[in-house]
């Protein structure tokens, strides 16, 4: 089993469409997929069409039983089923924006994640996580889980700001780790008309030249419409340019060609 995780400091850069995109095509393509939101806006499970508000049964209770040191959990009978075959979600509740409160002085809260994904290892062949914008424990573990870290990143100057913080975190969390996760960054809701988004694209692969993807995720407003209607991109309309990029990217991903080079920028 793998485990991706989809990040950024930044929010409104299309973390969730990612995570939906990707978990979209992953199960089209027959693989068994399992999409973990952890992010405390519950946009993952929204689009999913269930109500942070009423969850009952999810990543909270992961984070709980660790908390309590409870024994034999298993994780499975928090994962809800979706309308479509191969995908299964870990559901976020409202509950989790509370955890970092809740938890912080609890030794091993880092790993819940990690821990509680390779008890389900043999029911998936991929794991898509969700992660918040914001430094905490749910960053930790959706970074400490992943093999593959993709962080979406708007071509704009102040998402470009925001993304040279993501980089310094990932820096520090895995300062002590031997084999830090490879990481991808992903250009998205890229507008080649304008001469802005052209000139932050250029900025980017200045910057990153070894880790940003050569290629883009356009603007499409089948991104939205899809959303709308609950269904993964690729699932609503195999054909709308957003989700052929998307293809393009997973295809890359699969082959394991991502880059894997330092995590500094280079000047």
């Amino acid at each position: 089993m793998k485990i991706w995780s989809v990040s950024n400091q930044k929010g409104g850069v299309g973390k969730t469409t990612t995570v939906v995109t990707l978990g979209g095509l992953l199960s089209s393509w027959g693989f068994r997929t399992l999409l973990v939101d952890l992010d405390p806006h519950g946009s993952l499970t929204s689009y999913f069409k269930m109500n942070p508000d009423e969850i009952e049964l999810g990543v909270y209770n992961l984070f709980l039983d660790a908390s309590e040191k409870k024994k034999n959990i298993d994780p499975a009978v928090y994962i809800a089923k979706t309308d479509f075959d191969g995908i299964g979600v870990l559901p976020a509740s409202t509950a989790i924006a509370t955890l970092d409160r809740q938890v912080a002085a609890i030794g091993g809260m880092g790993l819940v994640v990690a821990t509680a994904l390779n008890k389900v290892s043999d029911e998936y062949d991929y794991v898509i996580i969700d992660s918040p914008p914001m430094l905490g424990v749910l960053m930790i573990n959706a970074l400490a889980a992943c093999d593959h870290l993709i962080i979406p990143v708007l071509a704009e100057f102040l998402a470009l700001k925001g993304l040279d913080r993501m980089v310094h975190t990932i820096k520090m969390v895995f300062h002590s780790r031997k084999t830090p996760p490879k990481f991808t960054i992903v250009p998205t809701m890229f507008d080649k008309r304008t001469k802005a988004a052209r000139d932050s694209l250029a900025a980017l692969h200045q910057q990153y030249p070894d880790n940003a993807w050569s290629s883009v995720v356009p603007v499409d407003t089948k991104v939205r419409d899809a959303s709308q209607a609950g269904i993964p991109l690729p699932l609503y309309d195999k054909s709308a340019r957003a989700a052929e990029a998307y293809a393009e990217l997973l295809e890359l991903l699969l082959l394991d060609k991502s880059p894997d080079k330092n995590l500094a920028p280079h000047k």
